[in-house]
């Protein structure tokens, strides 16, 4: 059910995120607004996180999640609809945008701690893997299909995104497990309370008073990052390579324009995904065959190379080849880093390290393309990708020094 659901979210989200910005600019918006509507979901994004996560690791798990979804469905039923009506207003359309997008962060936040609830500790490289190939499928497929509904009606694609969440809710609903984390710390509440989200007895005179201990809790997965050393690892590792990763992603589309522009980018779109795909298929088999250490080990010192190979790539050929097998190699060492990351975090925690996890990482993805602007401007495209391959180098040097201490269920 896990699986379908993240499968169903992930496909209809590619169609969506394809189609949005080809009905604001078939309605004669600008570039710029278009990527004004995408920053301001990405800050709804930021802002939500953290909150939902606590929430999330309280127990409201699982309605965060089937309410996040249904939200989102009806955000997109709304954009659907108002596109059969005729010319949408801009205000209806970044409201039912702003709805998704906070609905999809509160999922997200929500989710992060799924897995660690419905796996035993062994299963976990599997278990991310079929994850990840959800995810891979969806990069192939999504973008292709989104473009061919929109053709056929501009409002099928948020129609069929709608349906997604639709899917996606019910399978979250109809899992057996309540998706509720006890924290082996302290007394688990009255039953009468389980679902309650007020906080302690002693604050709820004084609202004013209650907010230090919701700070602490939302900050709880900070704490547990700065006295985690692999912890510390993982969020190295992903930040560091979701960064160079968009670096060298936004180095391709300032540079292949004058090669094919978005006839180019398209096939090394799905070179990546393709490639991605096969790698999340063979990650399980990987990691148990050479073990989780060996594995991240091996392809951290393997990601420099088709990033090096960036510097002298020529055309969509070039940059799909380079770009698909880095991301074919990076699959299983993503399975290892997101399974050694469940592991290492306490379920009641889940959420809220996952959410910070995941805020470094996006943070670094949203800077990159800033780097990479001034670097293909300045110094040209190979410096980009010089620059990202030094990065990872000395990732690889970090993380095989401090790998040892990385476990996984691999």
């Amino acid at each position: 059910m896990l699986w379908s659901a993240n499968a169903a979210d992930g496909l209809g989200t590619q169609m969506s995120t394809v189609a949005f910005p080809l009905l604001l600019l078939g309605l004669g918006y600008t570039p710029a607004t278009v990527g004004l509507l995408a920053g301001a979901g990405m800050l709804m994004a930021l802002v939500c996180g953290p909150v939902v996560a606590v929430a999330a690791d309280r127990g409201l798990r699982k309605p965060v999640m089937v309410a996040s979804a249904a939200l989102a469905a009806t955000a997109m039923t709304v954009v659907a609809a108002s596109v059969v009506g005729g010319r949408p207003p801009l205000g209806l359309l970044l409201g039912a945008l702003l709805v998704e997008r906070i609905a999809t962060a509160c999922f997200e936040a929500a989710a992060r701690g799924t897995i660690a609830l419905i796996s035993a500790p062994q299963d976990l490289p599997r278990v991310v893997a079929g994850l990840e190939a959800g995810d891979r499928a969806a990069l192939v497929a999504g973008p292709a299909l989104g473009g061919m509904l929109y053709q056929i009606s501009r409002a099928l694609p948020f129609a069929a995104d709608a349906a997604s969440y639709v899917a996606t809710a019910l399978c979250v609903r109809f899992m057996r497990s309540d998706l509720r984390a006890t924290n082996p710390t302290t007394p688990p509440p009255a039953p009468a309370d389980a679902m309650s989200t007020e906080p302690p007895a002693p604050h709820r005179g004084s609202p004013l008073r209650a907010l230090p201990a919701f700070a602490r809790e939302t900050f709880a997965g900070f704490a547990l990052l700065r006295t985690a050393s692999r912890l510390r690892l993982v969020l190295a590792w992903t930040t560091t390579v979701n960064g160079a990763l968009a670096a060298l992603y936004f180095t391709a589309v300032f540079t292949l324009p004058g090669s094919g522009g978005g006839v180019a980018m398209g096939l090394v779109l799905a070179l990546s995904g393709a490639a991605g795909l096969v790698g999340a298929v063979m990650a399980p088999a990987l990691v148990r065959r050479l073990g989780g250490v060996r594995t991240l080990v091996g392809v951290t010192w393997l990601m420099v190379l088709p990033s090096a190979g960036l510097a002298f790539a020529d055309g969509p050929w070039g940059y799909g080849l380079c770009f698909g097998t880095f991301c074919l190699i990076l699959a299983p060492a993503t399975v290892v880093i997101q399974a050694a990351a469940i592991a290492d975090t306490p379920p009641h925690l889940q959420a809220r390290t996952g959410t910070v996890l995941a805020t470094a990482s996006i943070g670094a993805a949203a800077a990159a393309p800033v780097l990479a602007g001034v670097l293909v401007t300045h110094a040209g495209p190979a410096a980009s990708a010089v620059v990202c391959a030094v990065a990872l180098t000395l990732l690889a040097l970090f993380t095989t020094v401090r790998a040892g201490r990385l476990k996984t269920g691999g």
